[in-house]
C-alpha cells in the first residue's frame, strides 16, 4: 500500500522524490496496532523535518495516517512514513518547504537468522539523520550479496566500525553491550534496547571499535526496528558466536518492550 496524504499517490506525485531523493523517514512495526517506541519515531521525524525542510511536522496527522495504513494490512506490519516536499526546486532548494507524508506498507520480515557481514569503507551523509538518500547503502549492500555475504557494515576512513545500511550494530566483550561510538544514526531500537538493558542490570558502554578489534569480540548483532536484536556469526570471515548467551537475553528483554498504541 502506497499513500500521499491518506488517498492513493500518482506517479507524478513522486517524481520529486525518485528525481531528487530529498526527503527523511522511519521505519515501524506495528503489531495489533502498537508499536515499540512510537514517540521516539515522531520525535525522530519531527527533528528530522526541522533539519531538512526547516519546518514542523503536524505528528498527530502522521500518526493518524500510520495508523489508516495499518489498520489495512495484516498484522504484524512495517509502516514507513517519509516526509518530502513534491514541489521541490531542484534550482532553489531554499524556498520555503511544503513537506507531505507518504506512507507505506511491506509485510514484517520473519527471517532471524545469523547474518554474515563484509565490512567496507562508507559514510553516509548526515547519519544522524534518517534521510532517503539510499544510493550509497543500496549499492554497498548489493556488492557485499554478490560478494557472498549477506549484509554489509560500514567504517569509516579510520577502519573504525559505524552501522550497517538499515541498522545499528552492537558488540558482546567481556559479558557486555558494545557500541561503536563514531558517527552513525542514533537508532530508535537501540535506545529501547539501551533502556531495557539499564533496567535489566545489563551493562554497555560505547567505545571506538577498530576492525581489528572484532577478533576480540565474543558476539554481535545487528538491531533496527523491523527485526529487534538480529546475531551476526561473521565479519569478513572472523566467526562470532552466534550461542551467546546475552544475545538470547537481549532478545527477550527487547520483546517484553510494551508497544505504544498507534
Amino acid at each position: 500500500m502506497m499513500e500521499l496524504n491518506g488517498r492513493p499517490v500518482t506517479p507524478g506525485e513522486l517524481a520529486t522524490l525518485a528525481l531528487y531523493d530529498y526527503g527523511h523517514f522511519t521505519s515501524m512495526r506495528v503489531e495489533d496496532m502498537r508499536v515499540r517506541g512510537l514517540s521516539l519515531h515522531l520525535d525522530r521525524l519531527l527533528g528530522d523535518c526541522r533539519v531538512l525542510h526547516g519546518v514542523d511536522l503536524d505528528l498527530d496527522r502522521v500518526r493518524h495516517l500510520a495508523r489508516r495504513a495499518a489498520a489495512s494490512a495484516s498484522s504484524p506490519v512495517v509502516v514507513r512514513v517519509t516526509v518530502f516536499d513534491p514541489e521541490l526546486d531542484m534550482a532553489h532548494p531554499a524556498a520555503k518547504a511544503q513537506p507531505e507524508i507518504l506512507v507505506t506498507t511491506r509485510p514484517a520480515p520473519a527471517d532471524l537468522s545469523p547474518l554474515a557481514l563484509g565490512a567496507v569503507h562508507y559514510e553516509r551523509d548526515l547519519p544522524e539523520v534518517k534521510h532517503s538518500g539510499l544510493f550509497g547503502t543500496v549499492f554497498h549492500r548489493r556488492m557485499a550479496r554478490l560478494g557472498g555475504h549477506d549484509d554489509v557494515l560500514f567504517v569509516d576512513g579510520l577502519s573504525r566500525v559505524t552501522e550497517g545500511p538499515t541498522w545499528n550494530i552492537g558488540f558482546v566483550r567481556a559479558g557486555r553491550v558494545v557500541w561503536p561510538e563514531s558517527n552513525r544514526l542514533n537508532g530508535v531500537t537501540m535506545r529501547l534496547l539501551n533502556d531495557a538493558m539499564s533496567r535489566a542490570g545489563i551493562p554497555f558502554d560505547s567505545a571506538d571499535i577498530d576492525t581489528d578489534d572484532i577478533a576480540a569480540m565474543s558476539a554481535a548483532f545487528v538491531i533496527n526496528a523491523t527485526t529487534g536484536p538480529r546475531p551476526v556469526r561473521s565479519i569478513d570471515g572472523v566467526e562470532l558466536s552466534v550461542d551467546e548467551p546475552l544475545l538470547a537475553t537481549l532478545r527477550r528483554e527487547y520483546a517484553a518492550i510494551p508497544g505504544e498504541p498507534l
